[in-house]
């Protein structure tokens, strides 16, 4: 399995490369993501692919994708479904609405009010939804993939820690290099343009490697290596809250689908660290006198990592 998986995942990254040019981090973080059942925050300025990513991303794992534009006037019913009433059928029935898919797309989740972010903690966390008192499972595997734009902040609500907390990876995508957006034009306006995004994973095989974690090994020095970093940030002045547990799970759990991607069922120490800035960075809060100092949360987690014997 390991090594159907790597060529797999060699193919997967093959085509992002001809499709999403740069995107190759982003879209391993995503596969890592839907593998260890997590949802993955974007952050970046119109017209830099975002939902062209989400879209592409959905298609290689061969997954039903649905979008919500998040408004200040979406409900929470338009996102997990309501109870109508049929007048011919004399009897109430369920709608569900477009969270009962695989992959979502929260576009712009922080143009909406708190109540209806409030909606996605549940599925997120469950991988469930209830409407009128009864609960319904959502289809696995299930992912979020929200974004947020940072230019426009007007009329926005910035997500709570709690939900932010929920999200395994944040990624900042920023505009292309000068010659990236060359071979963008190229991808564009080239041959072969148009042509369909194939599938190379089944959502059965992104089940299966879920239930192959359990057999990747993780040494306690590396748990430890992990556990120290983690402490150091709750411990450091410059912040006024830490990670919860929930990201010392990401980062072993995250280093274990690197470990398969590579093809080995053992972690090593450059597996927990290679995303480590995108499980870190959206759960620490940076004391408002530090960020008027210049200091950025990027800073504060590669200075977490120092003074800690290696593994």
């Amino acid at each position: 399995m390991a090594t159907e998986l790597l060529d797999k995942y060699n193919e997967y990254q093959r085509i992002i490369g001809t499709k999403l040019i740069g995107f190759e981090m982003v879209a391993e973080c995503l596969l890592i993501s839907l593998v260890v059942k997590g949802h993955v925050l974007l952050e970046g300025p119109p017209g830099v692919a975002k939902t062209m990513l989400a879209k592409t991303f959905a298609s290689l794992v061969d997954a039903n994708f649905k979008r919500i534009q998040f408004t200040p006037d979406l409900l929470p019913t338009d996102i997990v479904g309501t109870v109508i009433y049929d007048p011919d059928a004399k009897k109430f029935s369920t709608r569900p609405g477009p969270i009962f898919t695989n992959i979502l797309l929260a576009d712009e989740i922080n143009r909406a009010s708190p109540k209806t972010q409030a909606a996605l903690l549940e599925a997120m966390e469950e991988r469930q939804v209830t409407i009128e008192g009864k609960t319904y499972p959502l289809d696995e595997p299930f992912m979020v993939i929200a974004t947020e734009n940072p230019v426009e902040q007007e009329g926005t609500y910035p997500l709570p820690e709690a939900q932010l907390d929920r999200f395994l990876f944040k990624i900042n995508i920023d505009y292309p290099t000068k010659d990236n957006e060359v071979r963008i034009l190229q991808t564009k306006f080239g041959e072969g343009a148009g042509a369909t995004v194939p599938k190379v994973f089944s959502k059965s095989e992104i089940m299966r490697a879920n239930k192959q974690l359990g057999s990747v090994s993780v040494s306690e020095k590396i748990m430890r290596f992990v556990s120290d970093v983690i402490s150091n940030l709750r411990m450091n002045p410059s912040i006024v809250w830490g990670p919860s547990p929930r990201a010392s799970i990401s980062g072993i759990s995250t280093g274990k689908v690197i470990a398969l991607l590579n093809g080995r069922e053992y972690v090593v120490p450059g597996d927990v660290l290679r995303h480590s800035a995108h499980i870190l960075g959206h759960r620490i809060g940076l004391g408002p006198e530090y960020e008027l100092e210049g200091l950025t949360k990027s800073e504060i987690v590669e200075k977490s990592f120092e003074n800690i014997d290696a593994v």
